[in-house]
């Protein structure tokens, strides 16, 4: 039985909100927000600087382990913020993955997490080339920036509702 069954009718402007008041009261006290809001940004550095070594050694033909290197650190990364988004999500959400609220972003998640582990694939097995590799790592990468939009919209999109009922409380 669930007593705190999230109801996602529209509201102001036609959005769902993204948190009835009882999520979001678990989500404000929940450790793995903090988690979230740490791991988020320090991938995306991780993901800049190894953007960075790929599209070198795509350019140059240089510094292949650098960026062999960078891609494993990036990947480890990625699955250490799908693992705690996914717990962060049964905390506040009560389900693991694919809650109405972050269900097209966790989607598009699987999809990201497919083709970091397919490069890992690929290079502990030794398929493909090493530029095919870092093509791979490319198309990745790619989606991990859609992926990370879709949260920064997401989250955006929160606090504007936030502040929507804040002042609609207050007036």
């Amino acid at each position: 039985m669930q007593a705190n069954k999230p109801t996602f009718t529209k509201g102001k402007g036609g959005a769902a909100p993204l948190y009835t008041p009882d999520e979001r009261r678990r989500r404000d006290s929940s450790p793995w927000t903090l988690v979230q809001g740490i791991l988020a940004p320090i991938q995306f550095l991780i993901f800049l600087v190894s953007l960075a070594l790929v599209l070198r050694y795509l350019a140059t033909g240089f510094g292949a382990g650098a960026a062999t290197g960078s891609i494993v650190v990036k990947t480890c990364a990625l699955y250490a913020i799908m693992i705690t988004g996914s717990i962060w999500e049964k905390e506040v959400y009560g389900k693991w993955l694919f809650v109405p609220a972050f269900f097209w972003e966790d989607v598009f998640s699987m999809l990201v997490l497919a083709l970091h582990s397919a490069y890992l694939v690929a290079l502990i097995g030794g398929y493909g080339t090493e530029r095919g590799r870092m093509l791979l790592a490319l198309a990745a990468y790619a989606t991990y920036a859609v992926n990370a939009t879709q949260f920064i919209l997401k989250l955006r999109a929160a606090r504007l509702q936030s502040a929507s009922a804040t002042v609609a409380v207050a007036g």
